[in-house]
């Protein structure tokens, strides 16, 4: 996010952090990097660096069973997971009133920009880590929920579709004018998801432990090696969840990755999570200016991403 979150001062994180970690802070920097979560950069008293994240989930159950999983991952030897570091009473995250904090070791590195793979390297690279992660052994797979194929949040954008929100902010009146103008084919693309959901659950189960979103974005280069970060997404899920976010469009990551595994890739699969996202996404943001909403930031590039998803829909 690119705006600290309101109701959460810094002073307050600092006494969680001192308090759950046993980590004295000599400085808190905010980074507005990703979209979804809050990002610190720690600094303690001896000079060490962390990575502070804050979110505000409706059920933080979920967030702390998805880190769990990170965290076995690691433990079993899968060192491109970035795992969160554990507390001193509750394990991976902290609960500060309606926020959830984790703590990660800070990784330098090379960062990347969602879609901008920087070549067939780092393609490769990133399948590597997500055959790995799909032949885990079955304890990573403890914490893990299952995929329920649920859109997030699916409820307010029909409940947007059947009728517009009242007026809670600058957004408010041209998201619910986008949802009327695209009706038609927001309801075409929810009743294709539901059929191929349908479809999916009708034919032999093929789940593997899934990170959920390992796109450029999510990776890291290291001095030692590629790494993947952001572990919150993490579901027992058909391969494919991962697998259409790398392939490039010719083919070649699914080829890779059955000639690896011997699973091949099933194309209504793919769609269904190609769907799935674009839903999630329209849902989100829907959500957000549904709500009371001031024009921060945040909120125009919500706008830009609601405008972006939505007009594409076809």
């Amino acid at each position: 996010m690119l705006t600290p979150p309101a109701g959460l001062p810094e002073e307050t994180l600092e006494q969680v952090l001192a308090r759950e970690w046993g980590i004295p802070v000599k400085s808190l920097t905010y980074r507005p990097v990703g979209f979804g979560s809050h990002h610190w950069e720690l600094v303690d008293t001896a000079g060490s660096r962390w990575f502070v994240t804050v979110d505000e989930p409706a059920d933080a159950g979920k967030l702390d069973a998805s880190l769990r999983v990170a965290a076995d991952l690691y433990a079993t030897g899968h060192t491109f997971v970035v795992a969160p570091v554990p507390s001193l009473s509750t394990g991976t995250t902290v609960r500060s009133g309606p926020f959830t904090i984790a703590v990660y070791p800070f990784v330098d590195g090379t960062s990347f920009e969602w879609n901008a793979f920087a070549g067939p390297v780092h393609r490769q690279a990133t399948l590597d880590m997500i055959i790995r992660l799909h032949t885990a052994p079955p304890i990573a797979r403890r914490h893990a929920r299952v995929d329920d194929f649920a859109v997030p949040h699916r409820d307010e954008v029909e409940a947007a579709l059947r009728r517009p929100g009242e007026q809670c902010g600058p957004y408010a009146v041209p998201a619910a004018d986008l949802l009327a103008e695209h009706r038609r084919p927001l309801q075409r693309v929810l009743a294709r998801y539901d059929e191929l959901v349908l479809q999916s659950r009708g034919e032999p189960v093929r789940a593997v432990l899934t990170h959920g979103e390992p796109h450029s974005g999510n990776t890291m280069r290291t001095p030692t090696g590629w790494r993947l970060i952001d572990w919150d997404t993490v579901l027992v899920s058909p391969p494919e969840r991962d697998l259409w976010l790398i392939e490039p469009g010719d083919g070649s990551i699914f080829a890779a990755y059955a000639e690896a595994t011997g699973v091949l890739v099933r194309p209504s699969t793919i769609m269904l999570f190609q769907l799935r996202w674009a839903l999630s996404d329209i849902a989100v943001e829907v959500r957000r200016f549904r709500r009371p909403h001031t024009g921060t930031q945040d909120d125009a590039d919500g706008w830009e991403i609601l405008r972006s998803v939505v007009t594409s829909i076809e």
